[in-house]
């Protein structure tokens, strides 16, 4: 039996921010067959249209259950998403960016690793890439790993030996990969958001690292972009 028959009524958890690469990262979990719940952090970010676009992209991945979980991160500031610093818009440049949220990986996946051993799932989606990454520290393969041992070492079920799966599915994909993997699966990646910096009008900047990293990725795919950019 294939890898992906075995997984036929197993649930999975995809933790959705409302992203391009969230997106495909729950995309490739339905593909391969699993029933899906989605969790999104509502931690406050500058950026909170991504909440709208996480509510959109659950509906068009038939999740069957969406948590948007409230989390204050702001009380903790400390990044360019959840405190009065600016967005830089310089262009990606090397080292870790200000709009770097301290430990935000481990604090989502550990809710997530919560949620699915609360509803009986052993797999967990997240859409972390590790080569246009902007310099983020916790989407590097090592800490992906790192957090599949501790997964194993922190709850129940893995103590008795059940365990759980975190699948990094973009981990080695560049955006030009991604975007077209959006395209292959059918999914409209006009539903995403990316940008760390909205106009008021509601666009994407154009000029933040996320913005410039997906316009980029479009380009390179050689794919029409259907965000619209200040």
């Amino acid at each position: 039996m294939s890898d992906i028959a075995n997984r036929e009524g197993r649930r999975a958890i995809v933790l959705l921010s409302g992203g391009l690469d969230s997106m495909v990262s729950g995309g490739i979990a339905r593909e391969q067959g699993f029933a899906l719940a989605a969790l999104t952090i509502d931690y406050n970010q500058r950026h909170r249209v991504e909440l709208e676009a996480a509510k959109r992209v659950a509906a068009a991945l038939g999740v069957d259950r969406h948590v948007t979980l409230p989390l204050n991160l702001r009380a903790f500031g400390g990044s360019s998403l959840t405190d009065d610093i600016d967005v830089p818009k310089d262009g990606v440049m090397p080292g870790i960016p200000s709009t770097y949220v301290p430990a935000r990986n481990t604090i989502f996946l550990s809710l997530a690793l919560g949620f699915a051993e609360a509803t009986g799932a052993r797999d967990i989606f997240l859409g972390v890439n590790a080569l246009d990454y902007s310099g983020y520290p916790d989407c590097r393969p090592e800490f992906i790993a790192a957090f599949q041992h501790l997964a194993d070492l922190a709850t129940k079920l893995g103590v008795e030996g059940q365990g759980f799966t975190i699948h990094a599915p973009l981990q080695h994909m560049t955006k030009a990969d991604i975007a077209q993997e959006a395209a292959r699966l059918g999914l409209d990646a006009g539903m995403s958001w990316s940008c760390y910096d909205p106009t008021p009008d509601g666009k994407h900047c154009g000029l933040c690292d996320s913005c410039r990293l997906r316009s980029k990725g479009f380009a390179d795919a050689g794919l029409a972009d259907p965000t619209v950019y200040a």
